[in-house]
């Protein structure tokens, strides 16, 4: 996608709020600020909303990213087949998925300063406890038909690469590093359904911090358990990677409902081509789920340092 395509898919993106929406300047202004501060905003019909960022600030932030990663350039990878623009800004992008809760906070960096990178849009998207991705289920599921089907049984498209998948997903992932925000030259999925389940976007405070709540991603043939995640700072696309598992908690987490129906897992952080090992979320307990944190340190003046 060319850089002014890409400022087009961003300033489109719009949060429903009421019975309007609420432009992504509004959503910037609001979440540049501290966590717990209110803003209020109007909508595209007149009427007004408070937005309230949700992150954690002060102590407890830095207690989240201790030890978490280090001011290095993360490690760009393809965006994968089932990337599009969701328009969903929000934090909890659960919907009606079920699983085991996951809390992923992410602090987006400067990979050259490693000063935080406020009013950056982070987004992520993965596949449910069955291993089916919102806009893409046949696609997913290996069906190529209108929505629903069993879980996939066949490895990912393409290895993650070349065109937009057409059926059922074949093949092994390339893996490695694919340059500053992965500009593979991958086109960007158009939805087969109308399901936008575990797909969201926020936008970084001034600590350069997100938060989502999610539920532990499950898994498809061909690749080992994983989040997509892609960071924009104005018009472009300034990183595409990827968040791993530590696989004794995989293990622990598909042991239960409703990931223990889906049997026959192949692929295993060692065995999968894309993982590498700072791509790990550093996972803590948090009551009957988890909570996991990671730090990317993303190029934004796209000069690859």
């Amino acid at each position: 996608m060319e850089e002014h395509d890409e400022g087009r898919r961003v300033s489109r993106r719009t949060a429903l709020a009421g019975i309007g929406t609420i432009g992504l300047g509004a959503i910037l202004t609001a979440c540049g600020k501290a966590a717990g501060t209110s803003s209020t905003v109007t909508t595209s019909t007149g009427a007004t909303a408070s937005i309230t960022p949700q992150t954690e600030t002060g102590a407890a932030q830095t207690d989240l990213f201790s030890g978490s990663n280090t001011c290095v350039l993360t490690e760009s990878t393809t965006q994968g087949p089932y990337y599009f623009d969701a328009d969903k800004i929000r934090s909890d992008i659960r919907e009606d998925r079920q699983g085991t809760r996951l809390k992923v906070a992410i602090k987006v960096q400067d990979s050259e300063t490693c000063e935080p990178l406020p009013d950056a849009v982070v987004e992520i998207w993965h596949c449910d406890a069955g291993g089916l991705y919102s806009g893409a289920e046949s696609l997913s599921s290996g069906q190529g038909g209108p929505g629903g089907g069993t879980p996939p049984t066949g490895p990912p498209p393409g290895g993650e690469g070349g065109a937009p998948p057409t059926g059922r997903p074949t093949g092994r992932p390339s893996g490695g590093p694919a340059g500053p925000g992965a500009d593979d030259g991958m086109g960007d999925l158009k939805p087969a359904d109308d399901k936008r389940y575990l797909r969201g976007a926020q936008v970084t405070d001034s600590g350069g911090v997100v938060e989502f709540t999610t539920v532990w991603p499950g898994w498809y043939r061909g690749r080992t358990v994983h989040i997509h995640a892609m960071v924009h700072v104005g018009k472009a696309r300034v990183l595409t990677t990827q968040l791993m598992f530590d696989e004794d908690l995989n293990t622990k987490v598909f042991a239960a409902e409703p990931y223990a129906r889906h049997t026959g897992r192949d692929t295993f952080n060692d065995g999968d081509g894309i993982y590498r090992p700072a791509m790990l979320l550093k996972i803590t307990e948090d009551g009957d789920g988890y909570r996991g944190a990671i730090v990317l340190s993303a190029d934004s003046g796209r000069d690859g340092a």
